[in-house]
């Protein structure tokens, strides 16, 4: 996901510190060491198959009596009950100097006024040169939110209910395209003194990425099957055509998967490595083609329903799913298949992550990749911001641009890029119509324990990564990678 997922100038990717319910990635968001998102998602499968997702088992984070409060939809919402106890940085705004929050004011007063959009503010005051509407109920709260945290603020502002749109995806979408120009030019260069920085607790470190993981994909597995279609595919699906229909949507993400494993030649004896397991959908699809399959993740929660749907589905003897690192993986493997799961691995970790993938790849092998991309001239300006997504996301994450893959592989490795297709639209399509059906199953939701709170920041989230691929500012894109084999690399 969904991810998830930086449309917004002062956002990268999918993560959180706060309270344990709003830690989860595509946007992705969003096959890290799990399998998807807005990135990160598993593969399909027929539905009809596929056993309900169990419920995360021993403690799960307190999310708070269900809650009554209306689902953000298509209307604009009342204001949730925020309980200050789980979600301590919405339900109040923060300190903020006079000054502090007047110049974010003005920033934003004329970034509005310049966009194809209409901010209302408080019901009466209109700002913008017309188009979808944001009501901004309480104006004195929002600035301040900025004017303290930027984009971070703007995401908590929404999640408080001070400001909401009839049409959150259009609103967001606006935003997205004009992310370059929002702050102007010399704030901008002044990035690094005001803006927030990745706390050294989400470094992806080996522990540090089993942790960042947890806070999204063990958050709940009936959490994720309420959204997901039956083949619980968490990445972006491809279809056959645009517009998409819920009904689709099993079948895109098949051919999703099918696209990968035939660009990695996996078929009968194929030694088939795959790094994020997901719920298990690419392992089921590559087993049935006759590939031997390994496949890692990081997810206890996506480990034991994935190993559930290998044994159900008679394919145990081909399909081992272990609770590892990619870093730990050891031995050659004829093909390597990767969804949406380099977004987790952070910007330090990518040399790493592309020697690994070198290091496992037996001669003649080949590596797939499905990635969400953002351009690299918002990578080099964004790469080391704290944002909303990282706080309340994706723990960790950073959107790769396709420059920084060739950057690395050439640097540090003998890979190189082979072929490449991009699917943003269909990845905007995947979005909304899991934004769709977590609206409609809002009792569902309730019904799990999760709060209003929790479901307009995940509202925000899909929306959010929706808005990046429909403005084109994010990209999700497979790659076809091999081995180098000149002589210059041969002697390496």
């Amino acid at each position: 996901m969904t991810a998830p997922t930086h449309p917004l100038p002062t956002e990268p990717t999918p993560g959180p510190p706060q309270p344990a319910p709003a830690s989860v990635p595509a946007p992705h968001a969003a096959e890290s060491t799990p399998a998807a998102g807005p990135a990160l998602h598993p593969a399909e499968s027929t539905s009809a198959s596929v056993p309900a997702p169990a419920s995360r088992k021993g403690s799960q984070p307190d999310r708070g009596a269900a809650s009554s409060s209306p689902v953000p939809g298509p209307a604009v919402q009342q204001r949730p009950a925020v309980d200050p106890a789980r979600w301590p940085d919405v339900a109040a705004p923060p300190r903020a100097s006079r000054l502090r929050t007047a110049l974010a004011e003005r920033i934003v007063r004329r970034a509005l006024a310049r966009l194809p959009l209409r901010a209302r503010l408080a019901g009466a005051e209109d700002i913008g040169l017309g188009g979808p509407l944001m009501e901004i109920r309480e104006p004195e709260a929002f600035f301040r939110r900025i004017g303290a945290s930027g984009l971070i603020g703007f995401g908590e502002s929404y999640m408080a209910g001070e400001w909401d749109a009839p049409d959150l995806v259009a609103v967001l979408t606006v935003l997205a395209g004009n992310a370059a120009d929002l702050v102007p030019a010399p704030l901008q260069r002044l990035r690094p003194l005001w803006a927030l920085r990745k706390p050294a607790a989400q470094l992806n470190t080996p522990e540090g990425s089993r942790e960042n993981i947890s806070r999204h994909y063990d958050l709940s597995n009936d959490l994720f099957a309420l959204f997901l279609d039956g083949t619980l595919s968490y990445s972006s699906a491809v279809f056959r055509s645009l517009p998409a229909t819920q009904d689709l949507l099993p079948a895109a993400q098949h051919r999703k998967i099918d696209l990968l494993l035939d660009a990695a030649g996996v078929g009968e004896g194929t030694r088939l490595l795959e790094i994020g397991t997901g719920w298990g959908e690419l392992a089921l699809r590559a087993a049935a083609r006759g590939a031997r399959v390994v496949s890692v993740t990081l997810s206890a929660e996506q480990r034991e329903l994935a190993r559930t749907r290998i044994r159900e589905a008679g394919y145990e003897d081909r399909v081992e799913v272990r609770l590892c690192d990619y870093r730990q993986v050891t031995g050659a493997y004829d093909a390597v298949v990767s969804v949406e799961m380099i977004e987790a691995v952070g910007e330090e970790f990518w040399p790493v992550y592309f020697t690994a993938l070198d290091r496992l790849l037996a001669p003649g092998g080949r590596v797939a990749l499905q990635a969400i991309t953002m351009p690299d001239d918002r990578l080099r300006a964004s790469r080391s911001t704290y944002t909303w997504i990282h706080k309340y996301i994706f723990p960790g994450g950073l959107l790769p641009s396709t420059e920084a893959i060739e950057r690395v592989t050439t640097g540090h490795t003998r890979l190189r890029t082979v072929r490449r297709s991009g699917y943003g639209a269909h990845y905007a399509e995947t979005l909304r119509l899991w934004r769709e059906r977590f609206t409609e199953r809002s009792a569902q939701v309730d019904a799990l324990g999760f709060d209003a709170v929790f479901r307009r920041m995940w509202t925000f989230y899909l929306a959010y990564s929706e808005a990046g691929f429909r403005s084109g500012y994010l990209d999700v894109q497979q790659l076809l990678l091999t081995r180098d084999q000149s002589p210059a690399q041969e002697a390496l």
